[in-house]
């Protein structure tokens, strides 16, 4: 029984020596500490930010004269070409006021011009009887057949008549072919369709019916938009980019948008506009991006998800973001495991994000960083590692193979 026990009490004493030699031995290795493997890998850069779907311009559409609308030919979202009627106005007196100057341009030229031109024509065979008159009366007078006072009757008769043929003529060449008076004529009547043409409401541009402002029976009047139209052409995503980030965008970076409404149907765009000042009051900076070609599925003013490719790297040491730490002075840091020991280095950033980023000097491939960026350690302190997966790859404009580092 003493024997059993004593036995008993050497193994009990075996186990604890041996706990605590692998309690040392754990001790003098260090904690384990969360870590990753610093690894070179294709990264890319976006900005991500919220916009909206917009023309480049718009055209708006209202009528040129007071009238009553019959007829309303378009509604919001139909596509029409220039030329193409959107309203009908009333337009009774317009119609009264053609027919008047037509029915006067014919009575010029089917009534007033034949009816001058014949009184011309015996204006000029009156003149010419009256000298043959005048020159027959001089000869008698000249045989002393007849008085001076007839001789005298007849020259008064041909200055009437020579008054009369000018007279004529002067008449007949205003209402001749290309004369002053048809030339009003035919003014007045294109002045009068003009009156009918403004009638009805025509699309200046092509392009897509935004709203519309005229039912019919109501009343327009000069001034009033009654249609919008959104410029068939280059459509833009409007952007207000948040401050911070104005840094990162440049003129033509390209970018992904995702509308929405169509979350499977991205479509590719690329900086248009920045810009030259930021609006006070929310702390933005309008952006603007163009869309070329433009998906079928887009309507103005749809909300769309922006990705714009700030940076790219094919080839990239990617460190996530908080294996990284920044030292007094301000300077990144991150602590390296190397022979068991923690080692905090100066590093070199590049491309930056909520994620992860580029560190372009102080580490390798194949280094170990920390997590959490090694708080509460101490220079040359033993550590374990525990790998932690790197951060997760793959956004609409990344390939399997890149890590996405986004700016929100």
């Amino acid at each position: 029984m003493k024997h059993s026990r004593r036995t008993f009490l050497w193994l009990a004493l075996a186990a604890l020596l041996v706990l605590l030699a692998w309690a040392g031995i754990r001790h003098w290795q260090g904690p384990r500490l969360p870590a990753y493997a610093v690894v070179a890998r294709p990264l890319v850069q976006t900005v991500v930010a919220t916009g909206r779907v917009v023309s480049v311009s718009r055209a708006q559409v209202g009528s040129q004269i007071s009238g009553v609308v019959v007829e309303r030919r378009v509604r919001e979202g139909d596509r029409v070409n220039a030329g193409d009627v959107l309203a009908v106005l009333r337009d009774d007196d317009q119609q009264a006021a053609v027919r008047e100057a037509e029915a006067a341009l014919a009575q010029l030229r089917q009534g007033s011009r034949p009816q001058a031109q014949a009184g011309l024509r015996n204006a000029r065979a009156t003149l010419a009887q009256a000298r043959r008159e005048t020159q027959r009366r001089r000869v008698l007078l000249q045989r002393q057949l007849i008085a001076r006072e007839t001789l005298e009757q007849a020259e008064e008769a041909e200055t009437a008549a020579s008054a009369a043929l000018a007279q004529a003529q002067a008449l007949a060449g205003m209402l001749g072919p290309g004369a002053p008076g048809e030339t009003v004529a035919r003014e007045r009547l294109a002045a009068a369709r003009a009156a009918l043409g403004k009638t009805l409401i025509r699309a200046q541009v092509a392009g897509t019916v935004l709203t519309r402002n005229a039912e019919p029976g109501d009343v327009v009047q000069p001034g009033k938009v009654l249609f919008e139209i959104a410029r068939q052409g280059d459509t833009e995503v409007l952007v207000p980019l948040d401050e911070k980030n104005l840094g990162a965008v440049a003129l033509g970076q390209p970018a992904i948008c995702i509308a929405d409404a169509f979350p499977q149907r991205p479509f590719k765009a690329s900086v248009a506009f920045i810009a030259p000042s930021v609006d006070p009051q929310r702390g933005t900076v309008e952006m603007r991006l163009r869309v070329a070609p433009v998906p079928a599925q887009l309507r103005q003013d749809m909300t769309v998800s922006v990705n714009v490719e700030t940076g790219r790297r094919e080839r990239a040491l990617v460190v996530p973001n908080d294996a990284l730490a920044t030292r007094a002075d301000g300077q990144p840091m991150a602590w390296v495991v190397r022979g068991g020991k923690a080692m905090h280095i100066q590093v070199t950033l590049g491309l930056r994000g909520l994620a992860a980023s580029e560190v372009t000097r102080g580490l390798r491939a194949g280094d170990v960083v920390l997590a959490d960026g090694g708080a509460g350690l101490a220079e040359g302190q033993r550590v374990r590692i525990r790998l932690q997966d790197a951060p997760p790859a793959g956004t609409a404009e990344a390939s399997r193979n890149e890590i996405p580092v986004r700016f929100n």
